[in-house]
């Protein structure tokens, strides 16, 4: 199936500091482009591959699972690992949930984390009756463009395949027990007005990871695809200051920091 306009993978080749995007359930690379062009022009080398099933149609993601999205951002992670000296792992909502299992399974091959709305946990009734609705609807309507920004559009499916919300909450369950390996450098932006990810599960998962060096930022003027709204230039100025602080060779072509 062609990939949606705007949805397709990104890649930078720049310097020895390395950045990997994680994209969030039912989105898209372009929920992200903006944050990786910005990366791009500070010259990191930067990755923002499309998982699969997605920004194509609904019904290619109705035939994927938790699985299929992590191998190919952990596929991601080891290719930018030969490539670069230190590598980041970012993510918005899910992508903020592969990001944290990348850093759990990956250990000093992942220098630091920043994720924007990380999810958790599935939420209310409907997350008791996705093992049997599954079987029984096909989709369910999604939340798609949650921003306060007057314009600001998501590409994306309306739609949501309950086989892969079902295999989002298996995966949500799984790293929730994981957190606890996080050691990494951990930022951590959240929007207290999110409609798609409650802030319980940004606190959640700040008291049960590991890291101590931690840098909560509260995104006041955005929604859930921060990314796209109101507070997305301070996203990306909070990210790149990560970046610089832990890897003060940032932007330095042949830089040969270790890690």
């Amino acid at each position: 199936m062609p990939v949606l306009p705007g949805a397709e993978p990104y890649r930078h080749e720049g310097g020895d500091v390395g950045v990997l995007l994680c994209h969030g359930f039912t989105g898209s690379p372009q929920s992200l482009r903006p944050w990786a062009e910005y990366l791009a022009a500070r010259d990191l080398t930067v990755s923002l591959p499309l998982l699969p099933g997605h920004g194509t149609r609904w019904e290619d993601m109705q035939i994927t699972g938790w699985q299929d999205w992590y191998a190919e951002v952990d596929r991601a992670l080891l290719e930018l690992g030969e490539r670069c000296g230190k590598v980041f792992v970012f993510g918005l909502s899910m992508g903020g949930t592969l990001a944290l299992r990348l850093a759990a399974k990956h250990g000093h091959a992942v220098s630091g984390v920043a994720v924007v709305n990380p999810g958790n946990k599935v939420h209310g009734l409907s997350a008791y009756a996705l093992p049997l609705a599954r079987h029984l609807v096909r989709t369910t309507n999604g939340l798609r463009s949650d921003i306060a920004l007057a314009g600001g559009e998501e590409v994306g499916y309306d739609r949501v395949p309950l086989h892969a919300a079902h295999s989002l909450r298996n995966f949500f369950r799984l790293v929730d027990g994981e957190l606890p390996q996080v050691t990494q450098p951990l930022l951590l932006m959240r929007s207290p007005q999110d409609h798609v990810v409650p802030p319980a599960d940004s606190a959640r998962i700040l008291g049960r990871v590991s890291s101590t060096d931690i840098r909560e930022v509260v995104l006041e003027q955005s929604y859930h695809v921060a990314t796209l709204d109101h507070d997305a230039e301070r996203i990306f100025e909070e990210s790149h200051a990560f970046i610089g602080r832990l890897a003060p060779n940032v932007g330095k072509k042949g830089s040969t920091t270790g890690g």
